[in-house]
């Protein structure tokens, strides 16, 4: 193995193809893999998708081959969503799932992300075993003749639009004729989300929609990668863009005018949706420690309740399921709707924001201007050893006379404003995020935080 990083966490594994992931690297997972779900069941039935990257079938095929070398029966759905895969557990009897995929990271990385029986990520103790079973690897192969088959399923993109037009109102949205962008990044997105936008009858203008994994530009969906998208909806007078990373998990937003609504509204315009709809319903909502206090403002609105978890779908799910949560997800434009499951989907976010669009009959923007509105800065710098051990001394240090949150990395928060430090689960950075009312006061929090830290 090389020296480029190899990430391994609560969010599976990621690493550089060709170099810290490679073939034998991914059989070596599968086979772990393989092991931690006969752990959960003795013949562990595992579904299979990958997003677009050129490099998806040759790690799919060497992961799988790990898994059936310990006896797993494996189901391939060939490309697909995260959230897609997610459901596909559930609709195929399965014991778990697998989703090849580096979501929102250049072409040069893969993946492999693993999903339990009722979807979700492992907890950080079952994570933890499986990182255990493969660093000390001593698998226990099966009899040639017990290896289980492979076999094939193509009905995902029917399975996932029905699912998710069950719960929306599908002749208002019909009746409205939305025009819309989708930036589909050439990701997994496009064949699910075409076929749930077919059945919404919306005029579509589609950027990117072939899934071959060849990014047009850096998939992450921030504002700086999506001028492109920003452009094509003013000229084609659309009434909303969308954007989705290439497993399609996360969705950014741009509205009419062409401006860059971004990640962190998605979760606070659908959550704002939810509350509004779900009238009988207690407005609880989840999301995790690095996500938009907008969502509060909004809560607040409905007499709602919001709660706070690490970074990291599983803990935002955990959290959910355990205060029986509406709505929630992640400020990076990741949305969980527990009607459809506990995993991020951006397929839900279109739907929704769609109704809402149609229910309100109001230009974007107008609803967007109606959430108090706040900057946000993200930062990052290469991280070194033992830099996580000197975040929380180094802000106490610096910020005593605030409230901190240590659950994952440290939160320090004041009346109008926050920032949060914390290692990436998914890249070996250290990430630095601040939320206030302008942009110059969240720079100067980042730039407090660089200074105590020595950075």
């Amino acid at each position: 193995m090389s020296d480029a990083p190899l990430m391994l966490s609560i969010s599976g594994l990621r690493g550089l193809i060709g170099q810290s992931l490679t073939p034998q690297v991914a059989a070596q997972y599968g086979t772990a893999v393989g092991q931690w779900f006969k752990t959960q069941t003795t013949k562990p039935k595992i579904v299979v998708g990958r997003d677009s990257r050129p490099s998806g079938e040759m790690i799919q095929n060497a992961f799988v081959s790990g898994l059936s070398s310990v006896g797993c029966e494996v189901v391939t759905l060939d490309i697909a969503t995260t959230p897609g895969v997610a459901l596909m557990i559930e609709q195929l009897n399965g014991d778990g799932g697998i989703v090849i995929t580096a979501s929102h990271n250049p072409i040069q990385w893969n993946g492999i992300k693993v999903l339990r029986k009722d979807g979700v990520a492992p907890a950080p103790q079952q994570a933890q075993q499986i990182i255990d079973l493969f660093k000390n690897f001593n698998p226990t192969y099966v009899a040639p003749a017990d290896i289980p088959q492979t076999t094939a399923d193509d009905t995902l993109p029917t399975v996932h639009s029905e699912k998710i037009l069950q719960y929306i109102d599908v002749q208002q949205i019909k009746k409205q004729r939305i025009k819309i962008v989708l930036d589909s990044v050439h990701g997994a997105g496009a064949p699910e989300t075409v076929k749930m936008l077919e059945a919404l009858g919306v005029e579509l203008i589609h950027l990117y929609a072939e899934p071959t994994g060849l990014f047009p530009h850096t998939p992450e969906p921030t504002k700086a990668n999506l001028t492109e998208l920003a452009a094509a909806v003013k000229e084609h007078n659309a009434a909303i863009g969308f954007a989705q990373d290439p497993d399609a998990d996360r969705l950014a937003i741009v509205d009419e005018h062409g401006t860059y609504i971004g990640e962190e509204y998605t979760l606070a315009l659908c959550a704002m949706h939810v509350f509004a709809q779900e009238s009988n319903l207690p407005k609880v909502t989840v999301a995790n420690l690095s996500t938009s206090r907008m969502l509060d403002d909004i809560a607040a609105k409905y007499d709602g309740k919001v709660y706070r978890s690490a970074v990291g779908e599983a803990n935002v799910a955990k959290l959910m399921e355990q205060h029986n949560a509406i709505v929630g997800g992640e400020g990076n434009g990741g949305i969980i709707w527990p009607k459809i499951g506990y995993v991020r989907n951006s397929l839900v976010g279109i739907a929704l924001m769609l109704e809402m669009l149609a229910k309100q009959d109001k230009p974007l923007s107008q609803i967007v201007a109606t959430i108090p509105a706040y900057a946000i800065v993200k930062d990052k710098v290469d991280i070194k050893p033992g830099m996580s051990d000197t975040i929380e001394p180094s802000l106490r240090s610096a910020f005593g006379d605030a409230a901190f949150d240590t659950q994952d990395g440290v939160r320090v928060d004041w009346e109008d404003r926050w920032v949060h430090v914390r290692p990436s689960n998914t890249e070996p950075i250290l990430r630095l995020i601040a939320e206030a009312p302008d942009e110059a006061a969240c720079k100067e929090l980042i730039s407090k935080c660089a200074q105590a830290m020595g950075l």
